[in-house]
């Protein structure tokens, strides 16, 4: 990381508890909150653009577990078909049949 300079800033009350709220979910101190929200300005990127990429976000998030679910859901079902097929071919008389020709 580049050196830091040391600035001093005034919020309202609420901007500094959202801040804090926002490093704690984050795992991050509320000066790299600012930080970050500093280059998105300089960026060009509004609030209302980050509001929406966030809710974005959390609907790709959705999707994403839902198709995940899906996933996870058709696994098993072709985990349980391929074992009964294994099973019945393990006991199938023409399986054992071609085998031992």
């Amino acid at each position: 990381m580049a050196s830091l300079v040391l600035t001093q800033i005034y919020l309202e009350p609420s901007q500094k508890a959202a801040l804090q709220k926002k490093a704690r979910a984050n795992g991050t101190k509320v000066a790299e909150e600012v930080r970050h929200a500093v280059d998105a300005y300089l960026a060009g990127v509004s609030a209302e653009e980050l509001e929406l990429l966030d809710s974005a976000t959390l609907e790709a998030k959705r999707h994403l577990d839902a198709m995940a679910s899906e996933l996870d859901r058709v696994n098993t079902k072709l985990d349980r078909t391929l074992a009964e097929l294994l099973k019945v071919r393990a006991t199938s008389p023409v399986v054992g049949a071609r085998r031992r020709a």
